[in-house]
């Protein structure tokens, strides 16, 4: 992955097959959380809140992931993740399936709650 400064150059830098479903995704979490800041974090774009990161995400060659989606996350969507991998705080969906735009979503705002019950420090 080249050096990018910004999510648009981030999605740009991937492989063709993920570029639509990494702006579907962007989409989904900038709607979920209008006044979250965007910007890239650990060279992934991120989202945060009163500083506080809220939720990544990351194109692969055959899936995207969202990260931080612990055991909380896991149990109010489980039905609804069934269907993905989930390995510690990473969900992968598959690029060769259609983006679950309302499922990104939730998972964004029950992250935002998450990250706003933390206390700084």
């Amino acid at each position: 992955m080249p050096d990018v400064e910004t999510v648009t150059q981030y999605i740009d830098a991937q492989p063709r097959p993920a570029r639509a479903a990494l702006r579907r995704v962007r989409a989904a979490i900038r709607k979920a959380l209008p006044g979250a800041k965007e910007s890239l974090s650990y060279q992934i774009p991120t989202y945060k809140l009163d500083d506080r990161a809220v939720i990544y995400f990351a194109g692969w060659k055959t899936h995207y992931s969202l990260y931080p989606c612990g055991a909380r996350i896991v149990a109010a969507f489980k039905e609804k993740l069934a269907p993905y991998k989930i390995q510690k705080s990473t969900i992968r969906f598959p690029l060769s399936e259609p983006v679950p735009a309302t499922l990104i979503a939730g998972i964004a705002k029950l992250r935002a709650k998450e990250a706003a019950g933390r206390t700084k420090g």
